[in-house]
């Protein structure tokens, strides 16, 4: 059991870890992080309406090749890690001192409080001109909204059940994938691509954290927080895709359906602020 908690920590930093890098060569670790360098463009219109272009703009942006790739590895961590949720459960069962050390996760993976911080964070941008502040920001908002989205729909649809803990009343919903972990593993994934990969590594350590909190909290499955943690990363990669040239949506045709793909061959500078 001990050696199936380890590896569970393991699959999990790796996880954060290995968001430092795209599936293309290595990033010169000279240039600046992902996100930076648009922090003037992104927030140019009122809260309300920049949000509900953004999201727009997420959502095309989030069938890319980058994107699969991510999903694909997580889930196939996931079903690695399925053989032993039970086990691994059982391990980071406990009361005492354990229960304190744990119990914060709940909050800290909450992504109510995540979008309180990221909405006291905009203010302050906003309030302050601090523009890479605000567009930070903003993309942490989108990121919960986002992540919440897909973990709601991916649960009614697999409608797994909780693991059962006798001394405490189960939670409500689905099991599979972990909310928490994909909003924490939104957050940190958000920081490490507007603030490189200094930020990177405590902030995963945190999302990791709070992902196996939940398996103390006996409300998850290991594979539960593993493929939750992929779909934070996704979702915080994608919400970072700033003045980029790919674009996908839906289209719906007389007698089925498709996705219409467009490549915007112009600059990336030329791409209108969002």
């Amino acid at each position: 059991m001990r050696s199936s908690a380890l590896a569970l920590v393991f699959t999990l930093v790796s996880v954060g870890a290995l968001a430092q890098t795209p599936p293309a060569p290595p990033q010169d670790p000279q240039k600046p992080p992902a996100a930076v360098g648009e922090e003037g463009k992104k927030p140019t219109r009122n809260f309300a309406s920049a949000l509900v272009h953004n999201l727009g703009d997420d959502v095309k942006h989030l069938p890319r090749q980058n994107s699969v790739y991510w999903l694909a590895g997580g889930g196939a961590l996931a079903l690695a890690v399925h053989p032993f949720d039970d086990d691994v459960n059982r391990h980071f069962a406990g009361t005492g001192a354990a229960d304190k050390f744990w119990k914060p996760g709940q909050v800290i993976g909450n992504s109510l409080f995540i979008l309180g911080v990221s909405g006291t964070t905009y203010v302050i941008g906003r309030t302050k001109h601090l523009d890479r502040v605000q567009h930070l920001a903003m993309d942490e908002i989108e990121a919960q909204i986002l992540a919440e989205g897909l973990v709601f729909g991916i649960k009614e649809t697999v409608r797994r059940d909780r693991p059962e803990r006798q001394e405490v009343q189960t939670a409500t919903g689905f099991s599979f994938p972990s909310g928490h972990a994909a909003a924490t593993f939104a957050a940190a994934t958000v920081l490490q691509q507007h603030l490189g990969y200094k930020a990177g590594l405590p902030t995963y350590l945190v999302a990791s954290y709070v992902a196996m909190s939940r398996l103390h909290e006996n409300v998850h499955f290991a594979s539960d927080v593993v493929f939750g943690a992929a779909i934070g990363i996704v979702v915080g990669r994608t919400v970072t895709w700033h003045g980029r040239n790919f674009y996908a949506s839906p289209m719906l045709l007389p007698k089925g359906a498709g996705i219409v793909v467009n490549v915007n061959l112009a600059p990336a500078a030329a791409v209108p602020a969002r």
